[in-house]
């Protein structure tokens, strides 16, 4: 198939972050939906966001894949603003495909938005064979729209359940897999998450485990050994070359969620670390140029918090505390609030990042939670389960968006009773955020499946990159 053009740019490109922020409100969310059973197919789950909407907060479309076992994770748009980069520019694509990836499957879906966006059709299907035999790799994770192509993480090799994992990439037009990203990878290994500088010409990636180490949830061997990813890789993006390696501290489990500064001109961004083995605390850390190099360090901490064992999952009771694991992060566009999700604790952080060095606790919310269960105050006779997860915040950065669901085998270890789906909606203001009491889709209306990530409609603060500046960081 052939991606459609236009003879004028999408209007859901933005040049600058600025741009971005000052356009039109999303109406719709985009949310993965996938079955732990494997007994029904995954889907793709469409929520109304307007709120002059009869159906706000409502599952108001729904398209089924056409297998079972996929485990839909964090999927992403074909095309965005990094279109108008004038390195590599693609500006008459559209902001219409969904490239959504199985992370236990392997298989890769094309989803078309245009026609029905309440109702997105398959339009095109890469087979984990077709991804393994041109790209060398398996277990795909995280999808970005560059200026060159579509980029597409993977945790595994494309035989067996080791590494190394990596970067494969799509064909704009056909998304057909053009081969593996990496001319030199050096020592790189682990892979999970990746972005960019785009006009200083640098990639960063960070490490999760293979796809034996995270499978069936998270192993104690392996964390107690600290034999999770830990190390922060900086790439040359032209040559597509390792230029310099970070260790955390093999201590520091975990190094996920990378959230780089969406002003183009700067060059700093945060990763999120799940764990530390030493005393159970999660942190984000700040990446930023010195001279020629590229230094990495801890701005935030959050501690763990006691608990009695007889309230905690077996995995969690020889500690007699709750950790926060901290599994997702997300910088406004402006990039002056960094929201953390706290999936163990059930609780969302917020900070002003204005000076990055120096973060402020701006407030949180609590829902769900290990021990503390949380209900939404729309429902607040039903405790929750799981916590503020993956988080997806609007252009404008005045709405929050949470899902509650981490990954299969390990929402399992941590919520063995069963960890629920919702979505949740938070308003956001300078001096605030508070949950909106009339956004909680949950439970039966995400149809038995758990619900993972979000994305909006038009983009959000972590889909799209920009190559230029706002008028107002023009020197």
């Amino acid at each position: 198939m052939a991606c459609m053009t236009r003879w004028t740019p999408d209007p859901t490109f933005y040049p600058s972050p600025s741009d971005a922020a000052g356009a039109p409100a999303e109406k719709l969310a985009y949310v993965a939906a996938f079955d732990r059973t494997a007994e029904k197919p995954d889907a793709i789950a469409v929520v109304d966001t307007d709120p002059a909407s009869d159906s706000y907060g409502r599952v108001v479309g729904w398209t089924d894949l056409p297998h079972t076992g996929d485990e839909l994770h964090h999927f992403g748009w074909n095309a965005c603003s990094s279109a108008l980069c004038p390195t590599a520019p693609h500006p008459h694509v559209e902001r219409r495909y969904l490239i959504v990836p199985g992370l236990r499957s392997s298989r890769v879906y094309v989803l078309d938005t245009k026609d029905d966006p309440r109702q997105p059709r398959l339009v095109k299907e890469i087979s984990a064979e077709e991804l393994a035999a041109k790209a060398d790799y398996s277990r795909p994770h995280t999808v970005h729209c560059g200026p060159d192509g579509i980029y597409l993480s993977a945790l595994g090799a494309g035989r067996g359940d080791d590494g190394p994992g990596g970067i494969a990439i799509l064909d704009h037009q056909t998304f057909d897999v053009r081969g593996q990203w990496e001319a030199d990878r050096g020592d790189q290994r682990l892979a999970y998450d990746f972005w960019w500088h785009l006009t200083q010409d640098v990639l960063v990636t960070s490490e999760w485990g293979t796809p034996s180490m995270i499978e069936d949830g998270l192993v104690p061997e392996l964390l107690l050994g600290r034999k999770y990813g830990h190390r922060i890789h900086f790439w040359d993006l032209a040559k597509r070359s390792l230029v310099q390696t970070v260790d955390l501290g093999d201590q520091y489990q975990m190094a996920l969620e990378l959230r780089p500064a969406h002003d183009p001109a700067a060059t700093y961004g945060f990763v999120g670390v799940v764990i530390s083995v030493e005393d159970l605390s999660a942190s984000v850390w700040l990446w930023h140029r010195s001279g020629g190099s590229f230094e990495v360090r801890k701005v935030i901490d959050i501690p763990a918090e006691p608990a009695d064992p007889a309230d905690l999952p077996p995995a969690l009771q020889p500690f007699a505390a709750v950790p926060p694991l901290v599994t997702d992060i997300d910088l406004t566009v402006d990039d002056k609030f960094l929201y953390v999700s706290c999936w163990g604790t059930g609780e969302l952080r917020r900070y002003d990042v204005s000076d990055p060095f120096q973060p402020v606790f701006a407030g949180s919310v609590h829902l769900g939670g290990i021990v503390r269960r949380t209900p939404h105050p729309a429902f607040p006779d039903e405790p929750l389960a799981g916590g503020p997860q993956m988080v997806e915040v609007s252009r404008d950065g005045k709405r929050v968006y949470v899902t509650n669901s981490l990954y299969g085998s390990w929402d399992d270890q941590f919520y063995p009773h069963g960890v629920g789906a919702w979505l949740a909606r938070l308003d956001a203001s300078e001096d605030s955020f508070t949950l909106d009491t009339r956004f909680f889709p949950h439970g039966d209306e995400f149809r038995g499946r758990r619900v993972h990530q979000t994305r909006l409609q038009g983009g959000d603060a972590s889909s799209d990159s920009y190559c230029f500046p706002s008028p107002s960081t023009r020197t």
